[in-house]
């Protein structure tokens, strides 16, 4: 698991850079040469798919999601749990359904054989790289589904009573 978080990360900041980078040789391009980079609107879309794709069961793991938790420390434990299993049960399905309806998305236009305007560059493959970190976010949700029904992760009252404090 700590490979593929690593890889996650490292695909999600490497495409950061190259958006940061492309933006950055772009207006450097546009103000000094007069020319701006062609496709550079392009593959700085691209760019973002992948990062936020690769970065979304990152943060999932890491439980970064916005979350709204004003009865938690009112709840008795028993009841948290089962609410935090249906929450990640139900975001199962909800990306998982993302994650089908994106792959057969990307299968129509891989039929189609879309591409982007100025570099022609296939859509297909990024759509199903999407599809697939939906599905790989769905996993992630189903674990922790898992772990919830278990009582695992749950912060006891101190810990909530803690968190505020600080």
């Amino acid at each position: 698991m700590k490979r593929l978080t690593t890889l996650f990360t490292a695909v999600a900041a490497i495409a950061l850079f190259a958006m940061m980078l492309l933006t950055f040789a772009d207006i450097f391009s546009r103000k000094f040469l007069t020319n701006s980079i062609t496709g550079a609107v392009e593959l700085t879309e691209l760019f973002m798919l992948v990062m936020i794709f690769f970065a979304l069961p990152l943060a999932s793991m890491a439980g970064e999601h916005i979350v709204f938790d004003l009865l938690d420390k009112a709840l008795p434990r028993l009841l948290l749990r089962w609410q935090q299993t249906l929450s990640h049960a139900l975001t199962t399905a909800i990306f998982g359904g993302a994650g089908w309806i994106v792959w057969e998305r990307a299968q129509r236009t891989a039929d189609y054989g879309d591409t982007t305007s100025a570099l022609e560059i296939k859509i297909a493959p990024f759509q199903t790289l999407a599809a697939a970190m939906l599905a790989v976010t769905a996993l992630v949700h189903l674990g922790l589904a898992w772990r919830a029904a278990r009582g695992l992760d749950l912060p006891s009252h101190d810990e909530t009573t803690d968190k505020e404090a600080a």
